[in-house]
């Protein structure tokens, strides 16, 4: 067993921004997508991206020169369970010791947060590990321990890893106020998270 890969879901279709791209949305001048690919890169974890087959373009243009990152292309029409299988495909290959889904629309979340779960993890890496907030409700990133990679090589639909935690207890790793909650999906979302943290 080795290190935990940390894979970042970016196939998704943004299709409930109105013609914008969620993950290209600038955040103190950088794309959100680099902004959160670099910081899970900073952990020195190696770095998993998932984007839609023959479709690279803005998403993987704005990824280069960062490093230990590997694309995985996947038939996004699926939804979330594709990108889960491909990463739990590459994290039992590499014989990782655990994966942390980090989903790249949730711009609060730090290197220092993804390496805080990393550490957490690794003190007890057969119990999978979760974010949450300040007041204890459930959030992401999620780490997955490598005996649950076979339940996540057989989601499917869009319903993400919650199948693979059936029957399962997380430990709750508690973030900074509501960062292991705020995801952005819409422009009214994005408007709303500009206003409250001025940028």
């Amino acid at each position: 067993m080795g290190e935990v890969l940390i894979l970042v879901p970016a196939a998704g279709a943004s299709s409930r921004m109105r013609g914008r791209d969620k993950l290209l949305e600038p955040v103190e001048g950088e794309a959100l997508l680099r902004r959160q690919v670099r910081a899970a890169s900073a952990t020195g974890a190696p770095v998993l991206v998932t984007l839609p087959k023959g479709a690279g373009g803005p998403r993987a243009e704005v990824l280069e020169g960062i490093s230990r990152l590997r694309f995985l292309w996947i038939d996004a029409a699926e939804g979330m369970a594709a990108s889960l299988r491909a990463g739990a495909a590459a994290a039992r290959k590499a014989r990782a010791e655990g994966l942390m889904v980090h989903l790249p629309d949730m711009p609060d979340l730090t290197g220092a947060d993804l390496a805080r779960l990393l550490a957490a993890f690794a003190v007890a890496p057969e119990t999978p590990l979760r974010a949450g907030s300040e007041d204890g409700r459930p959030g992401h990133p999620v780490v997955f321990p490598a005996r649950l990679f076979s339940r996540l090589a057989e989601v499917s639909g869009d319903t993400g890893g919650r199948a693979a935690l059936s029957g399962e207890s997380p430990r709750l790793v508690a973030l900074p106020g509501d960062r292991a909650l705020t995801d952005l999906d819409t422009p009214d979302a994005w408007a709303d998270w500009r206003a409250r943290i001025g940028r």
